[in-house]
């Protein structure tokens, strides 16, 4: 069986991503570091659909748990294999840069960038045995023109935008594409703190984004009509920044 593996697929952007990928047909694998509750709704909600869902419980920035917790996942599913990854995991710690402590700047780092490098290295092995394999990797408006107060999450995303070019390159004879979205405003959890009626202004199409918005290019992504995009960053920021 072929299986969508979502980080961060607890709640918001994640969640719609998981929901999106079930609707292609994909069990997907579920993970999250610390909210069960908001996993195990997600599984819910999948399953009431007809789809089909499993929980894993692991931090993306520990290198040891992860590659701990997916030997145990494929050792339980010998003849299952991940073929669609997203790598949606990360958090925020904002401040500005003179008052940023290194708790802040390493948590960021941690969860978000090396992620990335601690789940794509044990799971793109497969992808380049069976020659198949779709890496979505999650970023945003952050990482390509940099805000201020977010130094630190700037930097996670950026460093996979530059991964994903890289990565690209690398598996891209093996039918595997590695491409990243890079969201905008978008209205979940992450962004409930920020001053929306006054941010949307800001933004041609006058409003947030919602997270099936995003889910459903990832779901394009992961697809096979988007077998001759490879290496790409494309925002969804409803016109905020071009």
């Amino acid at each position: 069986m072929k299986y969508a593996l979502v980080t961060g697929a607890s709640r918001g952007i994640g969640r719609a991503i998981a929901l999106s990928l079930s609707h292609m047909g994909y069990p997907v694998i579920i993970n999250y570091c610390s909210n069960e509750e908001a996993a195990d709704d997600t599984v819910m909600m999948i399953e009431k659909e007809g789809g089909k869902a499993e929980k894993l419980r692991f931090d993306t920035g520990n290198s040891a748990e992860v590659e701990a917790t997916l030997a145990l996942w494929k050792e339980s599913h010998p003849d299952d294999t991940v073929e669609v990854l997203v790598n949606n995991a990360g958090v925020r710690k904002d401040q500005i840069l003179v008052f940023m402590t290194e708790q802040e700047w390493s948590s960021v780092i941690d969860v978000s960038l090396n992620g990335f490098f601690n789940v794509t290295r044990l799971l793109i092995k497969d992808m380049i045995t069976n020659r198949y394999g779709r890496v979505i990797n999650v970023v945003s408006l952050s990482g390509i023109k940099g805000l201020p107060g977010q130094v630190n999450y700037s930097a996670a995303k950026a460093g996979i935008i530059g991964a994903t070019k890289a990565l690209a390159q690398e598996v891209g004879k093996r039918n595997i594409t590695v491409n990243a979205v890079a969201p905008g405003y978008i209205s979940t959890d992450m962004t409930k703190d920020l001053d929306e009626a006054s941010l949307k202004s800001l933004i041609p199409a006058n409003r947030f984004g919602k997270p099936e918005e995003v889910a459903d290019l990832v779901a394009f992504l992961a697809s096979g009509k988007a077998s001759y995009i490879n290496g790409e960053v494309i925002s969804i920021n409803g016109g905020l920044y071009t």
